[in-house]
């Protein structure tokens, strides 16, 4: 419904009760000047027929019908006023006008009636002989106490009517005037009273948007003057307490959006009114949106659902381990749900916490698939040494060469330990030294570590035939450690001449991409397939299971290269496709 301002509800009011006692008051001095003018009229007429009576008696006697019609038409010529005689019995004896003979008897005219009873009848009413409204007033005449006739003046009420329409006149036009007046002084003070009211509209329009730094001016009444004080310090007390709440709220925000826990809350009918970014960012979704909505219609995970309704439901906290999956992958959370209840022990709504476990359950599938392929890696050789011991016991060393072929078989599972070993040692240490920062770095030239690490492969490419060809600029450096990156480089370069055909090539090179060096090796062996790269750098994972025993690798040369380039703040990659070869890369932040 459309709103009407004060000044429309006040102006037309105060200029309608004007109006209507304007109105009512021309309306009532109307009808008593009409009553007075009347009134006038008829006491005129009454004295007028009580002074004609006289000239109708005779020495007391009240003369006949023919002198009484000449007096009449006598008496008309000198008054506008018409008289009329009329017997006891109602017959017309003389008229001023018209010819008593043709007129029809009166005793039944309601003045006449009154007058034939013994008193003055007044009335006004149509006369359809003159055809025009007529005000009569008759008078009794009295011989003794007898009523002898009635005499009858009359006039017509058009000459009392046209003095009344000027008197009217006059009034309605002097109540235009003040009329006039009335709606200037209804303007005056419904604006008066309406001004004060629009000026405190505006200022709580300005509170209702946020600005509580203005204030209402005082009127000079007393009753809005006390009005906008109080709505002064209403605005005091308002902004103290928003200013109070706002930086609650900003203090519980910064602390929501730094949890590393996802916080949902949910009301009574379980309507999220609360997500920080954690959980938004668990569950893929944003915080924006999803206030105030069914978490049915926002989080399609069953086990969440029930695990929100089971929370409704308890007493205490409860706990569970949620499992999403999504385009994103499958993470695992820990789940803690908490009923909000207010001091009489209602449910209020309910407050769920999302650990992440996924990189926990990550590291432990890793540190079991470490611990086996550890006990796969060193329960092949040590089966061979103990075979080839037990063998050689039974009698084996006495034969020459199923002697030494034995003691062959040792010495290489031996040396498979000892690299299987050494290569864990050097991963601890290159982990110890990365978590306490002591790794020891300084600026180096790149193509350095590439042609010592050449110097050492290049006779074992050359059993091969394969040629190792080196790409680098003389100037290349930044700040590295040369045995940690050597040993990395010299890893990648042993895979490539392992993996790389007979008579093909292994390209060996540095370069620097925006902020950072790449050190690329290029081999054109047999390729990695796809599903193999994600997990290329895992300790002891190979692409090929059946390959690692005869090419006497350990499984940890390339987790070596990614930990070295972690511990110079890098990174590595790798590109791969079957039977075209692969490139390794080593990122290093240029610094």
């Amino acid at each position: 419904m459309k709103k009407i301002r004060l000044f429309w509800q006040l102006y037309p009011s105060y200029l309608a009760i004007a109006v209507i006692s304007l109105a009512g008051m021309f309306f009532y001095a109307s009808y008593k000047i009409t009553d007075f003018y009347y009134f006038r009229s008829e006491k005129n007429l009454e004295a007028n027929a009580h002074i004609a009576s006289n000239a109708f008696f005779l020495n007391g006697i009240l003369k006949d019908r023919a002198d009484i019609d000449v007096i009449c038409k006598s008496l008309h010529k000198d008054s506008e006023i018409r008289f009329t005689v009329i017997s006891a019995a109602g017959d017309v004896l003389g008229d001023s006008i018209e010819d008593p003979a043709k007129m029809e008897n009166h005793s039944d005219r309601p003045e006449v009636y009154v007058a034939l009873n013994g008193k003055t009848g007044y009335s006004v009413r149509h006369s359809s002989t003159l055809d025009a409204n007529i005000i009569y007033a008759a008078v009794p005449l009295i011989d003794g106490n007898k009523i002898t006739a009635v005499i009858r003046a009359s006039r017509s009420v058009q000459s009392v009517e046209d003095a009344l329409n000027k008197i009217y006149i006059k009034i309605l036009f002097g109540g235009i005037i003040f009329a006039a007046f009335a709606a200037l002084f209804s303007l005056f003070v419904a604006r008066r009273i309406s001004k004060p009211l629009g000026e405190m509209e505006d200022v709580a329009n300005r509170f209702a948007k946020g600005d509580l730094h203005h204030r209402v001016p005082a009127p000079k009444s007393r009753e809005f003057a006390n009005l906008a004080e109080a709505m002064n310090a209403m605005a005091l007390q308002l902004d103290t307490e928003i200013h109070s709440y706002e930086r609650q709220k900003n203090e519980i925000d910064s602390m929501l959006s730094s949890m590393v826990e996802g916080l949902i809350a949910v009301d009574e009918d379980e309507k999220i009114i609360k997500i920080n970014s954690a959980a938004s960012g668990f569950l893929g979704i944003k915080a924006e949106v999803a206030v105030g909505k069914h978490i049915h219609g926002v989080i399609r995970n069953t086990r969440l659902q029930e695990f929100v309704a089971d929370t409704f439901q308890s007493m205490e906290v409860i706990e569970r381990e949620i499992v999403i999956n999504d385009e994103r992958g499958t993470k695992s959370f820990q789940a803690h749900g908490t009923p909000l209840k207010d001091k009489n022990g209602s449910i209020l709504g309910a407050l769920i916490v999302l650990n992440d476990v996924t990189r926990l359950h990550k590291l432990e599938n890793i540190r079991r698939d470490f611990v086996a392929n550890v006990s796969h890696e060193f329960k092949t050789p040590l089966t061979s040494i103990k075979g080839s011991a037990e063998t050689l016991l039974e009698g084996a060393w006495k034969d020459k060469a199923s002697r030494d072929n034995f003691l062959d078989i040792i010495i290489n599972s031996s040396d498979r330990l000892y690299a299987i070993v050494e290569d864990l040692l050097s991963l601890s240490r290159i982990e110890r030294l990365a978590e306490r920062e002591e790794i020891v770095t300084k600026r180096q030239n790149i193509r350095d570590v590439l042609e010592s690490v050449i110097s050492l492969y290049s006779p074992k490419a050359r059993v091969k035939k394969i040629n190792l060809q080196i790409s680098c600029p003389e100037k290349i450096n930044t700040r590295i450690n040369f045995e940690l990156m050597e040993q990395a480089v010299a890893n990648l370069i042993d895979n490539a001449i392992k993996f790389s055909d007979t008579g093909s090539d292994v390209e060996i090179s540095a370069f620097k991409g925006g902020s950072e060096v790449i050190i690329a090796v290029k081999d054109h062996g047999r390729g990695i397939a796809e599903q193999h790269l994600p997990r290329l750098f895992e300790r002891f994972y190979r692409a090929d299971k059946g390959r690692g025993d005869k090419d006497g690798g350990t499984g940890l040369g390339l987790s070596i290269v990614k930990h070295v380039a972690e511990a110079h703040k890098g990174s590595v990659s790798v590109e791969s496709n079957p039977g075209k070869g692969s490139i390794f890369r080593i990122h290093i932040p240029t610094i």
